[in-house]
Protein backbone atom coordinates (compact mmCIF):
# COMPACT_ATOMS: atom_id res chain seq x y z
CA UNK A 1 0.00 0.00 0.00
CA UNK A 2 1.40 3.36 -0.99
CA UNK A 3 1.20 5.83 1.91
CA UNK A 4 0.17 9.46 1.52
CA UNK A 5 2.33 11.63 3.73
CA UNK A 6 3.59 15.17 4.24
CA UNK A 7 6.95 16.30 5.58
CA UNK A 8 7.27 19.09 8.14
CA UNK A 9 10.17 20.67 10.03
CA UNK A 10 11.95 18.93 12.91
CA UNK A 11 11.67 15.46 11.33
CA UNK A 12 7.89 15.35 11.66
CA UNK A 13 5.95 13.34 9.08
CA UNK A 14 2.17 13.52 8.79
CA UNK A 15 0.74 10.24 7.50
CA UNK A 16 -2.79 10.02 6.13
CA UNK A 17 -4.45 7.17 8.05
CA UNK A 18 -6.96 6.66 5.21
CA UNK A 19 -9.82 6.66 7.71
CA UNK A 20 -13.12 7.26 5.84
CA UNK A 21 -11.37 9.15 3.01
CA UNK A 22 -8.02 10.82 2.24
CA UNK A 23 -7.40 14.03 4.13
CA UNK A 24 -9.70 13.18 7.03
CA UNK A 25 -7.37 11.81 9.71
CA UNK A 26 -3.64 11.68 10.32
CA UNK A 27 -1.02 10.20 12.56
CA UNK A 28 2.48 11.58 13.07
CA UNK A 29 5.92 10.01 12.89
CA UNK A 30 8.69 11.72 14.88
CA UNK A 31 12.29 10.69 14.25
CA UNK A 32 15.26 11.75 16.35
CA UNK A 33 18.74 10.22 16.30
CA UNK A 34 17.35 7.30 14.30
CA UNK A 35 14.73 6.52 16.94
CA UNK A 36 11.03 6.84 16.17
CA UNK A 37 7.69 7.49 17.82
CA UNK A 38 4.15 7.59 16.47
CA UNK A 39 1.60 10.05 17.84
CA UNK A 40 -1.89 8.71 17.16
CA UNK A 41 -2.15 5.55 15.12
CA UNK A 42 -5.27 5.63 13.02
CA UNK A 43 -7.17 2.35 12.90
CA UNK A 44 -6.13 -1.24 12.40
CA UNK A 45 -6.52 -0.58 8.68
CA UNK A 46 -3.80 2.09 8.91
CA UNK A 47 -1.07 -0.31 10.04
CA UNK A 48 0.09 -1.37 6.53
CA UNK A 49 0.58 2.31 5.61
CA UNK A 50 2.61 2.88 8.76
CA UNK A 51 4.83 -0.11 8.06
CA UNK A 52 5.40 1.05 4.49
CA UNK A 53 6.26 4.55 5.69
CA UNK A 54 8.92 3.11 7.99
CA UNK A 55 10.46 1.28 5.02
CA UNK A 56 10.53 4.49 3.01
CA UNK A 57 12.30 6.18 5.92
CA UNK A 58 14.84 3.34 6.16
CA UNK A 59 13.63 2.60 9.67
CA UNK A 60 13.11 -0.88 11.07
CA UNK A 61 10.39 -2.18 13.36
CA UNK A 62 13.03 -2.25 16.11
CA UNK A 63 13.61 1.50 15.75
CA UNK A 64 10.20 2.51 17.15
CA UNK A 65 10.37 3.39 20.85
CA UNK A 66 6.88 4.78 21.51
CA UNK A 67 3.29 4.54 20.30
CA UNK A 68 1.32 7.50 21.68
CA UNK A 69 -2.44 7.82 21.13
CA UNK A 70 -3.70 11.23 22.25
CA UNK A 71 -6.91 9.53 23.44
CA UNK A 72 -8.69 6.24 22.97
CA UNK A 73 -11.28 7.10 20.31
CA UNK A 74 -10.75 4.45 17.66
CA UNK A 75 -9.86 6.82 14.81
CA UNK A 76 -6.88 7.86 16.98
CA UNK A 77 -6.03 4.67 18.88
CA UNK A 78 -7.71 1.77 17.11
CA UNK A 79 -4.47 0.61 15.49
CA UNK A 80 -2.34 0.88 18.64
CA UNK A 81 -2.52 -2.77 19.71
CA UNK A 82 -1.76 -4.13 16.26
CA UNK A 83 1.17 -1.72 15.94
CA UNK A 84 2.54 -2.74 19.32
CA UNK A 85 2.51 -6.35 18.14
CA UNK A 86 4.78 -5.29 15.25
CA UNK A 87 7.20 -3.12 17.26
CA UNK A 88 9.18 -5.30 19.70
CA UNK A 89 10.88 -2.41 21.54
CA UNK A 90 7.96 0.02 21.70
CA UNK A 91 6.06 1.15 24.76
CA UNK A 92 2.57 2.57 24.64
CA UNK A 93 2.16 5.99 26.28
CA UNK A 94 -1.43 6.77 27.23
CA UNK A 95 -3.58 9.02 29.43
CA UNK A 96 -4.41 7.56 32.87
CA UNK A 97 -8.11 7.37 32.00
CA UNK A 98 -7.37 5.58 28.73
CA UNK A 99 -4.89 2.92 29.82
CA UNK A 100 -7.45 0.27 30.81
CA UNK A 101 -9.15 0.57 27.41
CA UNK A 102 -5.88 -0.13 25.62
CA UNK A 103 -5.10 -3.10 27.85
CA UNK A 104 -8.64 -4.45 27.38
CA UNK A 105 -10.36 -2.77 24.41
CA UNK A 106 -13.55 -4.83 24.73
CA UNK A 107 -15.69 -1.89 25.85
CA UNK A 108 -14.40 0.22 22.94
CA UNK A 109 -15.24 -2.58 20.53
CA UNK A 110 -18.72 -3.13 21.99
CA UNK A 111 -19.51 0.59 21.97
CA UNK A 112 -18.35 1.17 18.41
CA UNK A 113 -20.06 -1.99 17.16
CA UNK A 114 -23.32 -0.84 18.73
CA UNK A 115 -23.04 2.42 16.78
CA UNK A 116 -21.79 1.11 13.42
CA UNK A 117 -22.77 -2.57 13.33
CA UNK A 118 -20.38 -5.48 12.90
CA UNK A 119 -19.79 -5.04 9.16
CA UNK A 120 -19.10 -1.30 9.27
CA UNK A 121 -16.99 -1.67 12.42
CA UNK A 122 -14.66 -4.02 10.58
CA UNK A 123 -14.65 -1.77 7.51
CA UNK A 124 -13.87 1.40 9.45
CA UNK A 125 -11.61 0.13 12.23
CA UNK A 126 -10.19 -3.25 11.25
CA UNK A 127 -8.59 -5.29 14.01
CA UNK A 128 -8.48 -3.88 17.56
CA UNK A 129 -5.87 -5.73 19.64
CA UNK A 130 -5.24 -5.62 23.41
CA UNK A 131 -1.86 -4.45 24.71
CA UNK A 132 0.22 -6.12 27.41
CA UNK A 133 -0.06 -4.06 30.60
CA UNK A 134 3.70 -4.38 31.11
CA UNK A 135 4.29 -2.39 27.92
CA UNK A 136 2.06 0.53 28.94
CA UNK A 137 3.34 3.84 30.33
CA UNK A 138 0.65 5.94 32.02
CA UNK A 139 1.46 9.61 31.38
CA UNK A 140 0.11 11.80 34.16
CA UNK A 141 -0.28 15.55 33.66
CA UNK A 142 3.13 17.20 33.07
CA UNK A 143 4.91 13.87 32.55
CA UNK A 144 7.81 13.78 30.12
CA UNK A 145 9.55 11.12 28.09
CA UNK A 146 12.73 11.25 26.04
CA UNK A 147 12.89 10.12 22.44
CA UNK A 148 16.66 9.71 22.18
CA UNK A 149 17.14 13.13 23.79
CA UNK A 150 14.02 14.76 22.32
CA UNK A 151 11.69 15.80 25.15
CA UNK A 152 7.96 15.19 24.85
CA UNK A 153 5.72 16.75 27.50
CA UNK A 154 2.22 15.41 28.22
CA UNK A 155 -0.50 17.87 29.15
CA UNK A 156 -3.89 16.75 30.45
CA UNK A 157 -6.43 18.40 28.12
CA UNK A 158 -10.07 17.51 28.87
CA UNK A 159 -12.88 19.14 26.92
CA UNK A 160 -13.24 16.84 23.95
CA UNK A 161 -12.64 13.77 26.13
CA UNK A 162 -11.50 13.20 29.71
CA UNK A 163 -8.98 10.62 28.52
CA UNK A 164 -7.21 13.13 26.27
CA UNK A 165 -3.72 14.54 26.55
CA UNK A 166 -1.80 16.72 24.12
CA UNK A 167 1.90 16.25 23.45
CA UNK A 168 4.27 19.22 23.47
CA UNK A 169 7.43 18.64 21.46
CA UNK A 170 10.20 20.89 22.73
CA UNK A 171 12.30 20.55 19.58
CA UNK A 172 9.61 21.91 17.26
CA UNK A 173 8.01 24.08 19.97
CA UNK A 174 4.67 22.65 18.87
CA UNK A 175 1.76 20.57 20.10
CA UNK A 176 0.30 17.36 18.76
CA UNK A 177 -3.27 18.11 19.63
CA UNK A 178 -5.45 15.11 18.79
CA UNK A 179 -8.93 16.66 18.84
CA UNK A 180 -8.35 19.35 21.49
CA UNK A 181 -7.45 21.95 18.85
CA UNK A 182 -10.46 21.02 16.76
CA UNK A 183 -10.89 20.05 13.12
CA UNK A 184 -9.06 21.93 10.39
CA UNK A 185 -9.23 20.24 7.01
CA UNK A 186 -6.79 21.42 4.40
CA UNK A 187 -9.49 21.47 1.70
CA UNK A 188 -10.92 24.56 3.40
CA UNK A 189 -7.67 26.57 3.40
CA UNK A 190 -7.72 29.80 1.38
CA UNK A 191 -6.09 33.22 1.35
CA UNK A 192 -7.58 33.86 4.80
CA UNK A 193 -5.75 30.85 6.19
CA UNK A 194 -7.17 27.77 7.86
CA UNK A 195 -10.78 27.18 8.87
CA UNK A 196 -11.35 25.53 12.24
CA UNK A 197 -14.25 24.11 14.23
CA UNK A 198 -14.67 21.98 17.37
CA UNK A 199 -15.33 18.28 17.49
CA UNK A 200 -17.89 17.54 20.21
CA UNK A 201 -18.38 13.86 19.43
CA UNK A 202 -19.90 11.71 22.19
CA UNK A 203 -19.56 11.36 25.06
CA UNK A 204 -17.44 13.75 27.15
CA UNK A 205 -17.85 17.30 25.81
CA UNK A 206 -17.10 19.77 28.61
CA UNK A 207 -16.95 23.37 27.37
CA UNK A 208 -15.45 24.97 30.48
CA UNK A 209 -12.73 22.33 30.76
CA UNK A 210 -11.99 22.76 27.05
CA UNK A 211 -11.49 26.49 27.43
CA UNK A 212 -9.08 25.82 30.32
CA UNK A 213 -7.20 23.29 28.19
CA UNK A 214 -6.74 25.84 25.42
CA UNK A 215 -5.48 28.40 27.91
CA UNK A 216 -2.92 25.92 29.20
CA UNK A 217 -1.74 25.02 25.70
CA UNK A 218 -1.42 28.65 24.61
CA UNK A 219 0.73 29.38 27.66
CA UNK A 220 3.47 27.36 25.92
CA UNK A 221 3.38 29.84 23.01
CA UNK A 222 3.49 27.00 20.46
CA UNK A 223 4.73 27.68 16.95
CA UNK A 224 2.45 25.13 15.28
CA UNK A 225 -0.41 22.82 16.13
CA UNK A 226 -0.44 19.36 14.57
CA UNK A 227 -4.08 18.30 14.51
CA UNK A 228 -5.24 14.78 13.76
CA UNK A 229 -7.94 16.13 11.46
CA UNK A 230 -5.75 17.25 9.58
CA UNK A 231 -2.14 18.32 9.46
CA UNK A 232 -0.09 21.35 10.50
CA UNK A 233 -1.81 24.64 11.28
CA UNK A 234 -0.17 27.99 11.90
CA UNK A 235 -1.77 31.27 13.10
CA UNK A 236 -2.26 29.52 16.42
CA UNK A 237 -3.59 32.50 18.38
CA UNK A 238 -6.14 33.45 15.72
CA UNK A 239 -7.40 29.89 15.34
CA UNK A 240 -7.59 29.44 19.09
CA UNK A 241 -9.87 32.46 19.40
CA UNK A 242 -12.12 31.13 16.65
CA UNK A 243 -12.21 27.75 18.35
CA UNK A 244 -13.04 29.36 21.70
CA UNK A 245 -15.93 31.26 20.12
CA UNK A 246 -17.26 28.10 18.50
CA UNK A 247 -17.11 26.10 21.74
CA UNK A 248 -19.15 28.81 23.46
CA UNK A 249 -21.62 29.01 20.60
CA UNK A 250 -22.02 25.23 20.47
CA UNK A 251 -22.82 25.15 24.18
CA UNK A 252 -25.33 27.99 23.79
CA UNK A 253 -27.02 26.29 20.83
CA UNK A 254 -27.33 23.07 22.81
CA UNK A 255 -28.74 24.78 25.91
CA UNK A 256 -31.45 26.43 23.82
CA UNK A 257 -32.80 22.95 23.07
CA UNK A 258 -32.51 21.47 26.54
CA UNK A 259 -36.28 20.87 26.73
CA UNK A 260 -36.92 20.45 23.00
CA UNK A 261 -38.53 17.41 21.42
CA UNK A 262 -36.16 15.81 18.85
CA UNK A 263 -33.45 18.02 20.25
CA UNK A 264 -30.53 16.24 18.55
CA UNK A 265 -32.00 17.03 15.13
CA UNK A 266 -32.72 20.62 16.17
CA UNK A 267 -29.20 21.05 17.49
CA UNK A 268 -27.84 19.71 14.20
CA UNK A 269 -29.91 22.17 12.17
CA UNK A 270 -28.76 25.10 14.31
CA UNK A 271 -25.14 23.97 14.07
CA UNK A 272 -25.55 23.83 10.30
CA UNK A 273 -26.98 27.36 10.21
CA UNK A 274 -24.14 28.60 12.40
CA UNK A 275 -21.55 26.87 10.22
CA UNK A 276 -22.99 28.40 7.06
CA UNK A 277 -22.80 31.88 8.54
CA UNK A 278 -19.12 31.33 9.23
CA UNK A 279 -18.52 29.87 5.78
CA UNK A 280 -20.32 32.72 4.01
CA UNK A 281 -17.96 35.19 5.65
CA UNK A 282 -15.02 33.80 3.68
CA UNK A 283 -16.16 31.65 0.72
CA UNK A 284 -18.20 32.04 -2.46
CA UNK A 285 -21.70 30.55 -2.45
CA UNK A 286 -20.77 27.39 -4.34
CA UNK A 287 -17.99 26.70 -1.83
CA UNK A 288 -20.38 27.25 1.06
CA UNK A 289 -22.61 24.50 -0.32
CA UNK A 290 -19.66 22.21 -1.01
CA UNK A 291 -18.08 22.68 2.41
CA UNK A 292 -21.39 22.34 4.23
CA UNK A 293 -21.87 18.95 2.59
CA UNK A 294 -18.26 18.03 3.39
CA UNK A 295 -18.65 18.92 7.06
CA UNK A 296 -22.15 17.49 7.57
CA UNK A 297 -20.94 14.13 8.98
CA UNK A 298 -18.87 16.02 11.57
CA UNK A 299 -21.85 18.21 12.45
CA UNK A 300 -24.01 15.13 12.96
CA UNK A 301 -21.46 13.69 15.37
CA UNK A 302 -21.17 17.08 17.08
CA UNK A 303 -24.94 17.25 17.56
CA UNK A 304 -24.95 13.75 19.05
CA UNK A 305 -22.22 14.74 21.49
CA UNK A 306 -24.05 17.90 22.53
CA UNK A 307 -27.20 15.87 23.09
CA UNK A 308 -25.26 13.55 25.44
CA UNK A 309 -23.87 16.61 27.24
CA UNK A 310 -27.40 17.94 27.81
CA UNK A 311 -28.40 14.57 29.24
CA UNK A 312 -25.58 14.86 31.75
CA UNK A 313 -26.70 18.37 32.68
CA UNK A 314 -30.24 17.07 33.25
CA UNK A 315 -29.02 14.28 35.52
CA UNK A 316 -26.89 16.74 37.51
CA UNK A 317 -29.75 19.22 37.98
Amino acid sequence: MKPIYYEYDASITCLDTMYLHPGHAACYLLVHNDRAAFIDTGTGNTVPYILELLKLKNLSLDDVDYVIPTHVHLDHAGGAGLLMSKFPNAQLVIHPRGARHMIDPNKLIIGATAVYGTEKFKKYFGQVVPIDENRVIVAENDATIELSGRTLNFIDTPGHARHHFCVFDELSNSFFTGDTFGLSYRELDNEDGAFILPTTTPVQFEPDAWQDSLTRMLSFEPKYMYVTHFGEVTEVTKLAEELRDDISQYANIAREHLKSHDRKEKIFLDLKDYLQKRLKARYAEEKVTEFTDYLTPDLQLNAAGLDVWLSRLEKAA
